[in-house]
């Protein structure tokens, strides 16, 4: 475990999961799901039984810097902030820099902080396959899961096939496909070798340094250190500098889609990137009607397949629903058909302009 690193990727918005989420208490610090921690916590547990907890580290905005503190109690050396939000890419380039600065031979399991893990114990058996793979093979691996549904919410992954597919098998990857309409998603769903992008990379350090070097020499030439900067008090002023010049990219769009070294494991521990309502929702008690609700005052009637999160002590009578998102949080009341959860940003969108007006 001496030379396994863990980058935690914390410094999202969750703008899909609001009102709960707001950019000041973003998703991944709430407990969502009701069970007394929130969803970076879960992430950092699960992370310690793969990495020595010196050697876990979380990306965030500077904003957050001190939710993650007490959330989940790191040093401030194990913090690494952000100035501003760049995506994926630039967060993985200072990860993985600071962490090849520190040990040449770091192998990083780079994770999302606000994903949902049914089966820890599988994760950790997956998740020690991509080990092994990306050190011997010297490959960028990602994992994969099966659709259950064909959603346009997810990235899709596809692989060789032409056999039997086994959970925890490797499989060289074909193409990356991102966000597809529902005709596509029908077929990749029917088709049986595209699986969805969990977002969880694992790699060594230096594989995916040359992979952005190859693929994105600019972005990865703001986060090459000409001098002692990295690990030195000098390191945020060289980082805040990177992140105003380089450029906005995911690192699927960056390097994935364009390397031909990407393998993925099927992976198969109850994941959920608990991205929407809808997706919470299948991971929540139901009544007999189906509706999932969070809140004690809360009466349905003639409803059905609703998901409902209101504050404990308001009373609300909701009558003649179906398939619908109802949430109350900081003063905001949000009544959303389930199947429109996707333009949740859209309209949030036309509520700023239209109080901006």
């Amino acid at each position: 475990m001496n030379n396994n690193f863990a980058v935690i990727m914390a410094g999202g918005i969750g703008s899909r999961f609001w009102p709960m989420s707001q950019e000041s208490h973003p998703k991944q610090f709430l407990d969502v799901l009701g069970i007394g921690k929130t969803l970076i916590q879960m992430t950092y547990d699960r992370l310690r039984k793969l990495v020595p907890d010196e050697q876990i580290y979380v990306v965030t905005n500077a904003i957050y810097a001190d939710l993650v503190k007490s959330q989940i109690g790191i040093p401030d050396a194990q913090i690494l902030t952000e100035p501003m939000r760049k995506n994926t890419a630039a967060c993985i380039a200072y990860a993985s820099h600071k962490i090849y600065n520190l040990n040449p031979n770091a192998n990083l399991i780079v994770a999302p902080s606000d994903h949902l893990i049914m089966n820890e114990d599988r994760f950790i058996d997956i998740v020690n396959v991509g080990l092994k793979t990306a050190e011997n093979e010297g490959t960028l691996v990602t994992l994969g899961i099966k659709p259950s549904r064909p959603d346009t919410g997810y990235g899709y992954i596809q692989f060789e096939d032409g056999r039997d597919i086994l959970m925890g098998e490797v499989r060289n990857v074909r193409q990356f496909m991102e966000k597809p309409n529902r005709e596509l998603a029908e077929i990749f769903l029917k088709s049986g070798d595209y699986y969805w992008n969990s977002g969880i990379f694992i790699w060594k350090a230096s594989i995916i340094i040359e992979s952005l070097q190859k693929f994105k020499p600019k972005l990865n030439a703001l986060f090459v250190s000409k001098g002692a900067d990295y690990n030195t008090p000098k390191e945020q002023d060289f980082i805040n500098q990177a992140f105003y010049a380089c450029e906005d990219i995911s690192i699927d769009f960056a390097v994935l889609e364009n390397a031909k070294n990407v393998q993925v494991v099927l992976a198969n521990f109850g994941w959920s990137d608990l991205g929407t309502w809808v997706s919470l929702y299948t991971h929540l008690e139901r009544d007999v009607e189906g509706n999932a609700v969070i809140g004690d005052r809360v009466h349905l009637f003639e409803s059905e397949n609703c998901i409902v999160n209101l504050p404990d002590g308001k009373t609300a009578l909701l009558q003649g629903l179906q398939d619908y998102i109802v949430v109350e949080a900081h003063g905001i009341l949000m009544v959303v058909k389930k199947d429109h959860e996707q333009r949740i940003k859209d309209y949030l969108k036309e509520i700023k302009k239209k109080e901006a007006n």
